[in-house]
């Protein structure tokens, strides 16, 4: 059972981007005594925006560090504990434009935080679409990930591609070659919205490796919005033993 509750905030405006890649690039990142959890046969990886609003770190608030912008790239795996599997991210690199993040979250938890400059935009596209971007800047450069969004929003669906996306209530650190960090995730479903005209413009080699450029410079597999909910991140533990399986 999960035990610390590290983090706490809203997660609003949730701007999930997903590409198909070759499994062989996602091994390297792979915690030990996971597996790949694919959709359909395919290993997908999302590229995420979204907002951290009200956020408290063990309880608190710190100044400066409570509302902002978050991007990261991520992939799915799953861990089975003795009793069930558990869904679960992991996630390749995490960009946010405050330093204090990444100098706790790297130490403590082995995260891949790295402070940019950023910044996000909301705007009116006709009577029924919103467009949002997320924007942060490197080597000189302002990146994007952006999309338009519809203004209806519905449940999710079981069993869908976007419950798929949306649900891994656990996340997994690669500490070393036999040693996984595990912790939970908790909030609500989100309501989802439908997505078109996605922009992705990044200098992929510089923030991922070269060996991501064939796989996102291409047209997405898909593209969801969820409006998000209060979430609360919680330690569960170090994984030190290989699962047995059912």
């Amino acid at each position: 059972m999960a035990k610390i509750r590290f983090l706490t905030a809203q997660w609003k405006n949730l701007l999930m981007v997903n590409y198909e890649v070759d499994p062989e690039v996602l091994k390297p990142h792979m915690p030990a005594f996971t597996e790949l959890d694919l959709w359909e046969g395919k290993a997908l990886v999302s590229m995420v925006g979204f907002m951290f609003l009200n956020t408290r770190v063990m309880g608190i608030k710190w100044p400066w560090h409570v509302n902002f912008e978050e991007v990261n790239l991520r992939f799915y795996v799953r861990y089975f504990d003795g009793k069930e599997w558990k869904r679960g991210a992991v996630f390749i690199s995490e960009i946010v434009p405050k330093h204090i993040i990444p100098i706790v979250a790297n130490n403590l938890y082995n995260e891949h935080y790295k402070a940019l400059p950023m910044r996000h935009s909301i705007a009116q596209a006709g009577n029924e679409h919103t467009y949002f971007d997320y924007e942060w800047m490197l080597k000189g450069r302002w990146n994007k990930l952006g999309a338009t969004v519809s203004n209806t929003f519905t449940n999710l669906q079981p069993n869908s591609a976007e419950q798929f996306i949306f649900e891994h209530y656990w996340g997994y650190n690669r500490i070393h070659d036999t040693k996984t960090l595990e912790y939970a995730v908790e909030h609500p479903s989100w309501q989802i919205a439908a997505v078109k005209d996605t922009v992705f413009d990044a200098d992929i080699a510089a923030l991922y490796g070269a060996e991501f450029e064939p796989f996102l410079s291409v047209k997405p597999y898909s593209a969801f919005f969820a409006k998000g909910s209060d979430v609360a991140v919680r330690v569960a533990g170090k994984i030190l033993a290989a699962p047995i399986l059912p």
